[in-house]
């Protein structure tokens, strides 16, 4: 067998480090499909030899920010406040991934490895709390994710959450 078929079939045996399972559904279809491109790119930058992942976490990054921004736009249409914690964590993550790659050109080549791997473990979390809570509460006001309007503007006149779209904020 050549170096390459030997690779090859390593490389289709190998599960996902993280994999999309119920249990990361939300209840909003659009969050939970861009959820599910994050957990499939998490994947990929994990199954990409170290020294060609940066392109790969490049374009993670930009999904992540288009990602959170979306999340974002449905708070404040929908009565959170602008400095409510679940932004916050999201300000706090997009943070650390944009020093990752400064890191990894300055040689720490296994940062872009271990933010994947740090992600992997910290997104379950999140999805079924802060997002979980966020998706009841578009849900909770008529909110439609696809088009983002309200069926009912008025549904949010008195509406003002300063929480993380969850029971709580830790």
């Amino acid at each position: 067998m050549s170096t390459t078929a030997t690779s090859s079939v390593a490389h289709t045996q190998m599960p996902p480090v993280m994999a999309w399972t119920d249990s990361l559904h939300t209840g909003d279809a659009r969050m939970d499909g861009t959820h599910q491109e994050f957990v499939d790119m998490i994947n990929a930058i994990l199954a990409t030899p170290e020294e060609d992942q940066l392109p790969v976490y490049k374009k993670f990054l930009d999904h992540t920010v288009e990602h959170f921004a979306q999340e974002e736009r449905w708070m404040l249409a929908t009565g959170f406040s602008a400095d409510n914690c679940h932004a916050e964590h999201h300000a706090t993550i997009l943070e650390t991934m944009r020093v990752v790659e400064a890191h990894y050109l300055d040689s720490d080549t296994t940062i872009i490895t271990r933010m994947a791997e740090a992600l992997a473990e910290w997104f379950p979390g999140h999805a079924n709390s802060m997002d979980a809570g966020l998706a009841a509460h578009l849900k909770s006001v008529g909110f439609d994710s696809e088009s983002e309007t309200l069926a009912d503007p008025s549904a949010i006149q008195n509406v003002t959450m300063s929480g993380c779209g969850s029971v709580s904020c830790s």
